[in-house]
């Protein structure tokens, strides 16, 4: 049966696979991407989808794809991911979409022709009134369908198609792709402002070498992020920490700790003015700047005085001084 899903008011159906669609559905609005990161674009798409709904009082549904098709398309290749499709479904939810549907992506899927996807997945399973896609949208086998296919197929089958176009600014085009460049080179500032939000990554904390309370006097929380996460480049940011509803501002360590000669690249978040344990909790990590890149210094004194000055900034940064 399809799960709901809640962020604050909204709440949104979660069905995966066409067949957890009900029984009886009648007529939706459709949109159809990957969603990754749910950026600028896919805020603007998803809102003219929603804006269409309302108009023909029709629900709206969010159709995206797990796993990413291109780790299906060209094996052995998957793009680092913005969010997890829980936090999808969040954020969508959060724009007035009624359902986010996910398709399982498998070489079966790639290879249906683009003009047997409308009508046998937008036409008789959905039976869609009208298809909100963006203006370079491309679907079905070796990405053969376009806007234009689904506008020419459209009257046939009885729905409208609109192409939305691309969001940018300064001759950059607001896309997922581009956002990872930013978070890879650890420009979190420039891919918050694609997002519309921090970027973010989620996981769960675990045990680390214990070195932050100890030796140093920061006790940091270590997360396990959700595989396949975009990781950030290496180096000091100033962030959020999110426990439930709880947010707290944190100064956050990505790398392998050249000081004590780390080998293991690890994710570190010592939270301000947070006492507790987090052992084996389900957290969120949100990087507002970058503070600096990873250090390697003369001795553990040095570096205590560094992170003082890390935190310091971090207060300044998110103004919790």
């Amino acid at each position: 049966m399809p799960g709901r899903r809640e962020e604050g008011d909204a709440v949104i159906e979660h069905w995966r696979g066409l067949d957890q669609i009900p029984a009886g559905w009648g007529r939706c609005v459709l949109t159809i991407g990957v969603f990754d990161g749910v950026h600028r674009g896919h805020q603007a798409l998803i809102g003219a989808a929603v804006e269409r709904g309302r108009e023909l009082g029709l629900p709206v549904v969010v159709m995206t794809f797990d796993p990413h098709p291109a780790s299906v398309v060209r094996q052995g290749h998957h793009p680092a991911l913005l969010s997890t499709l829980r936090r999808r479904a969040e954020l969508v939810g959060s724009l007035g979409a009624d359902v986010f549907l996910v398709l399982p992506f498998t070489p079966a899927v790639a290879a249906i022709p683009a003009e047997s996807f409308v009508h046998d997945v937008i036409v008789e399973r959905l039976h869609a009134a009208c298809v909100v896609v963006g203006e370079n949208f491309r679907f079905g086998h070796q990405a053969a369908g376009s806007v234009a296919l689904l506008e020419e197929l459209g009257p046939r089958f009885g729905f409208t198609t609109f192409g939305v176009p691309l969001v940018g600014e300064d001759q950059v085009t607001v896309s997922s792709t581009y956002v990872r460049s930013c978070v890879a080179a650890g420009d979190v500032a420039a891919a918050a402002e694609a997002l519309g939000r921090p970027h973010r990554i989620d996981g769960f904390v675990v045990h680390g070498e214990g070195r932050g309370g100890s030796q140093l006097g920061y006790p940091t929380a270590n997360l396990d992020p959700e595989p396949l996460s975009a990781i950030p480049a290496d180096g000091i940011y100033a962030g959020w920490f999110l426990l439930g509803s709880r947010r707290s501002p944190a100064a956050i360590s990505i790398g392998s700790n050249p000081t004590f000669s780390g080998d293991v690249r690890t994710v570190e978040a010592f939270v301000l003015d947070e006492g507790g344990n987090f052992y084996g909790r389900r957290v969120a990590l949100e990087f507002v700047q970058r503070l600096r890149g990873m250090e390697r210094f003369d001795s553990p004194e040095d570096l205590i005085a560094q992170i003082g000055r890390d935190v310091q900034r971090t207060r300044e940064i998110l103004g919790t001084e």
